[in-house]
């Protein structure tokens, strides 16, 4: 029986990583319709939780949530077969790729195919984040952090400011947690 799921959690993540371009975000909806959709291994609530803490991890995100939804399986072993599967696909295309081709991009038809394989991974990230928009509580507090942090990265880019995401992340979580502080001294002092 063990085996079995040992199987399904590496197949499954093989499939995923193999027929995902783009890295960890354009993962997430084809983990969520796999995960959630399909095999019922976690529901919606735990993948916004999923995401949120394997972007706040060290790691790609993709690994981290194949490897916390293989750990959720079948412990230890199901989030180490999880992990082999969703990193093995990359992994041998790119020694293929360094094995035989040197000038990989520099061929005419294969950089014209990453060209629309860069909006196709524009349009898989922008669906994990509308599908997490709309899976988040629509409470104040998150709404606002959300929509400062959007504005906050699309003004570092327009105008290539040198900020990092993580600092936006870190100061998204001081001013989410010294808020719940706030909340919590509030409700100790009514009472």
């Amino acid at each position: 029986m063990k085996r079995k799921i040992w199987l399904d959690l590496m197949l499954t993540f093989m499939k995923i990583g193999l027929f995902t371009f783009g890295g960890g975000y354009a993962m997430i909806a084809l983990i969520e319709d796999n995960c959630i959709n399909k095999k019922h291994w976690i529901t919606e609530d735990e993948m916004v939780t999923i995401t949120a803490i394997a972007e706040s991890t060290p790691g790609p995100i993709a690994i981290n949530c194949a490897t916390y939804v293989g750990y959720s399986q079948a412990n230890l072993a199901g989030a180490l077969f999880a992990t082999f599967g969703i990193v093995f696909p990359s992994f041998v295309i790119i020694y293929i790729i360094s094995m035989f081709l040197d000038n990989f991009l520099e061929i005419k038809i294969i950089a014209n195919a990453f060209q629309g394989i860069k909006i196709a991974v524009a349009l898989l990230i922008l669906d994990a984040a509308i599908s997490m928009v709309k899976k988040m509580k629509h409470k104040p507090l998150p709404m606002a952090i959300m929509l400062a942090s959007f504005g906050g990265m699309l003004l570092i880019n327009i105008f290539s400011w040198n900020f990092s995401s993580v600092s936006l992340l870190i100061i998204a979580a001081a001013v989410s947690f010294c808020v719940c502080l706030f909340q919590d001294k509030r409700k100790a002092v009514q009472k």
